[in-house]
């Protein structure tokens, strides 16, 4: 396998995994205990766990975010013209990049959140954003262009 594919199926992996996070926070706000420790963990405020509806519209843009990043990089099949997804990693790999570099300002210093959840955002929230950004913006820069 070569780096780009290799790189498009860690990033697919992923943000697939993340995304089946947000689909079983729709029944339980596993792994903490009770939903404001949720709230505190995830969210970083003291809500509780979001609406099935939100957490389920979030998986499913994982989802799909990772079905592009893997289908662009040759790791999964490719379906559908090829300019929607090398469209759709572009917009992939800005989101993440952008949510990665203004975490720790949106989430710490804009707006209100607790402790424990700027803590965490800066330690592994955004970075992993970046990490994942990073490997979609590769997959987007080193994939085939047409006629070439």
């Amino acid at each position: 396998m070569d780096a780009v594919r290799v790189t498009g199926a860690a990033v697919a992996g992923g943000l697939a995994v993340t995304g089946a996070l947000h689909a079983l926070w729709t029944v339980t706000p596993w792994p903490a205990r009770s939903p404001q420790e949720f709230a505190d963990t995830v969210i970083g405020t003291g809500g509780g766990v979001p609406p099935a509806a939100a957490c389920l519209a979030v998986a499913g843009l994982l989802g799909t975010a990772a079905y592009l990043v893997g289908a662009e990089a040759g790791a999964l099949p490719a379906v559908g013209p090829r300019g929607v997804r090398r469209a759709g990693v572009r917009t992939v790999a800005g989101v993440l990049l952008a949510r990665g570099a203004a975490g720790p300002l949106v989430f710490g210093v804009l707006n209100e959140r607790t402790e424990r959840f700027r803590r965490l955002n800066t330690r592994y929230y955004s970075p992993l954003c970046l990490a994942l950004g990073a490997g979609a913006a590769l997959v987007a820069a080193a994939a085939p262009r047409p006629g070439r």
